[in-house]
């Protein structure tokens, strides 16, 4: 079994994740490719001491990038990744700057 830390790679803070917490009370985090939905909710509730309700995972598809540089045009790609939505029990919330 992995480590906490293994499994969330760090949160997504933005603005659609953002009104995510406001109204539905449902958090957003990277996590690893390999980590399932009850890993995901053993980590989420041993890190934040909450209660997790549901999970749902997706795995975002690696995009094309493009950039212009002095030296010309620059191609690349962005890494594909897995991201959970974790959406708590009633009255359980997490605070991304706490500790900062």
């Amino acid at each position: 079994m992995k480590i906490v830390e293994e499994i969330l790679v760090r949160p997504v803070v933005t603005e659609k994740s953002n009104s995510l917490t406001e109204k539905y009370n449902r958090f957003v985090f990277v996590v690893d490719k390999n980590a399932n939905k009850l890993s995901i909710k053993k980590a989420v509730e041993s890190m934040y001491s909450v209660s997790v309700d549901k999970v749902w995972t997706m795995i975002m598809p690696a995009t094309a990038k493009v950039r212009q540089t002095k030296s010309g045009i620059a191609n690349g790609r962005k890494k594909a990744y897995k991201k959970a939505i974790v959406s708590l029990v009633e009255g359980d919330t997490i605070d991304f700057y706490s500790n900062m």
